[in-house]
């Protein structure tokens, strides 16, 4: 009880003594809606969003004023598909064998600083090998700088499926990965393989539930999971209070995994229209990644950058993501911001605003895929997602209006991330 009455005390000594911030702002996009607010001030205590007033309040002594009247303003981005620990190299596959674990930590710091300072306050990391959960820890704790994190830990596969991270070693180092590793093969494996993954750390999950491009294995886009299998994951991710995603390329899998009853289909390259209506029912959403698609694609042709299994893997999906998306968007399907970054650069999110408005997309959508839709299917829009009274103050300034020129995502010149500012030129 005494340690409980101290840590009250230390609360409410920290609320009594949190920085009261202004915002002004020349310009004011809360996302809540299309328009433009002109003149705003934004109060901000502590990490929390107290109001937002007409005009440029008048400050005293005690408050931080932050002089935005030039720039516009709106809710920092959330890429919900990025792999934090590494970034895709020639030397990729050679680095699993020569690199520690403390290796990737230290290289993933700038990868961590560069996403945060091109605008994304939050990542949803779907993947790696563990050190992701611990550099969201350093970040949460404030020991390096980097966007909010939540990941997936490792991602579950099936024996020799996409995510079997021993997919293309010698026999003798193959072994038989189980759902201690991610891999999995029956019901009960899944269920425990969510359950590790719990046990480890992760925040949400991902299962490949078809072949990928990037593996070392022949098919990119066969059926690896069962619809059983899905929904076993699926239930034991419920029972933790997890979104759950699911790696698709083709249309088998891809129906599978929404049948199971997973929250987003990434890439969703050959979505048929069946598989929209279905997504549209089940009100799943689509992670595009078409920056992904684009990077491997061009990277393909480029000698010894991949191993040559991957290669005709690379030229037949990576073009065709982009095409796909137009007309899951066009359909109706529920779209949500992603670009598969550190397959692609980290750093060059934004980019994939200009791709999906290139072939369709508002936008107002595409920047509402990174915010409000982002935040939805996090199931944390109560406290992010838009800047309104109470949320968290998770806010970024662009030089010019993304709703007139999309490319103004390209160039973020102030970056506020819980009530603390971390880029501002």
């Amino acid at each position: 009880m005494k340690y409980l009455a101290l840590l009250i005390s230390v609360s409410l000594w920290l609320n009594l003594e949190a920085q009261t911030t202004y915002l002004y702002c020349g310009e004011l996009l809360t996302m809540t809606s299309d328009k433009v607010q002109k003149e705003m001030t934004i109060i901000i205590e502590g990490e929390e969003i107290q109001s937002i007033q007409k005009g440029y309040l008048t400050a005293n002594d005690s408050v931080k004023v932050v002089d935005l009247k030039s720039r516009t303003v709106l809710p920092g981005f959330m890429d919900m598909h990025v792999h934090i620990e590494h970034e895709s190299n020639p030397n990729r596959y050679l680095n699993r064998f020569t690199k520690n674990d403390a290796d990737m930590a230290l290289g993933a710091v700038k990868y961590c600083r560069r996403t945060l300072e091109a605008g994304f306050t939050t990542v949803r990391d779907l993947g790696g090998t563990g050190v992701n959960v611990s550099l969201r820890n350093a970040v949460n704790s404030g020991e390096i700088v980097g966007p909010r994190i939540l990941t997936a830990e490792k991602s579950i596969a099936t024996t020799g499926g996409h995510a079997d991270p021993t997919n293309g070693l010698k026999k003798e180092l193959m072994g038989d990965p189980g759902p201690k590793e991610g891999v999995v093969n029956s019901i009960e494996d899944a269920k425990k393989a969510v359950r590790q993954r719990y046990k480890n750390g992760a925040d949400v999950i991902k299962i490949t539930a078809t072949g990928g491009v990037l593996s070392v294995a022949k098919d990119g886009q066969g059926p690896q999971f069962t619809v059983d299998e899905v929904k076993a994951v699926v239930d034991a991710a419920k029972d933790y209070g997890y979104v759950t995603a699911a790696h698709a390329h083709g249309a088998e899998g891809m129906k599978r995994a929404v049948l199971g009853g997973i929250h987003s289909i990434e890439h969703g390259t050959k979505m048929t229209e069946e598989i929209m209506d279905l997504m549209i029912e089940k009100g799943t959403y689509y992670v595009p990644t078409i920056s992904a698609g684009k990077f491997v694609a061009e990277k393909a042709k480029q000698p010894g950058y991949y191993p040559s299994i991957i290669i005709p893997k690379a030229l037949e999906i990576g073009p065709m993501i982009q095409s796909t998306f137009s007309k899951a968007y066009k359909h109706g399907v529920k779209i949500a911001f992603g670009t598969d970054a550190g397959v692609s650069p980290h750093g060059d999110n934004a980019l994939e605003f200009i791709y999906m408005t290139e072939v369709g997309m508002t936008n107002y959508d595409a920047l509402k895929s990174a915010t409000m839709n982002a935040a939805d299917l996090l199931n944390i829009e109560d406290k992010y997602g838009s800047i309104e009274q109470g949320k968290i103050a998770d806010i970024i300034a662009l030089n010019s209006n993304p709703l007139k020129d999309i490319k103004a995502t390209l160039d973020v010149p102030f970056v506020m991330k819980g009530g603390i500012v971390y880029k501002q030129n």
